[in-house]
């Protein structure tokens, strides 16, 4: 029995982390589908009339799938070269948090519906069609969003501040007579105002108030595009850095596209990315 088990657990570790085999594809193909099934059955339960008929027959479904998804999720663990890596992973955090909410329902009624946290997981299909170049793609934005998140922090630091300012003068200038009963309550209004939502559940009635309010306004659209501006600059210059880092080991060229396969200048072919040629 133990001289079969680690050709059993490689097995295994084939089908369920890797797309190279047909027995791989089906796995994953089989789980998206289990997935994105066990979504809509929670969706449905959400759905009053829905939960007044079917909810014993969704409860079902429900905990149906939270043990097929423990399960795999177990078993991943089992198969995994690293199993504290992958536990650690995006993926292995949202496998685990895909099952979480059911058993956490049987204490806090409704955490159930968390469950929905599991469409996450379909992020797999670019694995499965061999999308590579999208998952670059989106770690290049993650890594931007990264590098940037000081800047950023401290953007959204000095829009809080502003948000503050515009909170306290407009409370002085409306006050509870108006609808602005507090400085808090002011601030949620400048919050609102701010980032352009404009509820309308408290407006300035007062010539006064209302310039206040223009004035939000327009600093809303002015600095809507900051953080935007900032993680583009980061995305623009880590492409980049992708078009210098190989080199050419004929010319010596540097300026190539990330997925060139030839020296524009000479021909030759390039090292392949993160080979450093020798």
């Amino acid at each position: 029995m133990s001289s079969q088990s680690p050709s059993q657990r490689e097995r295994w570790r084939h089908i369920i982390f890797g797309t190279d085999t047909p027995a791989g594809q089906r796995f994953d193909l089989l789980l998206i589908i289990a997935i994105l099934s066990s979504v809509v059955a929670v969706m449905l339960d959400s759905v009053q009339s829905i939960h007044q008929r079917y909810g014993d027959w969704l409860y079902g479904v429900e905990w149906f799938f939270t043990l097929l998804f423990t399960g795999e999720y177990l078993i991943r663990l089992w198969v995994s070269d690293r199993p504290l890596r992958y536990a650690r992973s995006f993926f292995g955090v949202v496998d685990l948090l895909s099952v979480v909410p059911t058993y956490i329902s049987l204490l806090v009624p409704g955490a159930n519906y968390l469950l929905t946290i599991r469409a996450l997981r379909v992020l797999r299909i670019f694995r499965i069609m061999k999308l590579a170049a999208l998952m670059s793609e989106a770690n290049q934005l993650g890594l931007a969003l990264a590098r940037t998140r000081r800047k950023i922090g401290i953007f959204m630091f000095s829009v809080l501040v502003v948000i503050i300012i515009f909170g306290s003068l407009i409370y002085v200038v409306e006050g509870p007579s108006n609808g602005f009963t507090s400085i808090p309550r002011s601030i949620y209004w400048a919050i609102v105002t701010v980032t352009t939502v404009g509820y309308g559940d408290i407006s300035p009635q007062t010539p006064l108030g209302q310039a206040v309010a223009s004035m939000a306004m327009i600093t809303g659209y002015a600095i809507i595009a900051v953080p935007t501006g900032i993680v583009t600059a980061e995305i623009s210059a880590a492409h980049i850095a992708r078009r210098y880092e190989r080199e050419c080991p004929n010319c010596h060229r540097h300026d190539h596209d990330p997925d060139a396969r030839f020296c524009k200048q000479c021909g030759t072919g390039l090292p392949k990315p993160g080979d450093d040629g020798s």
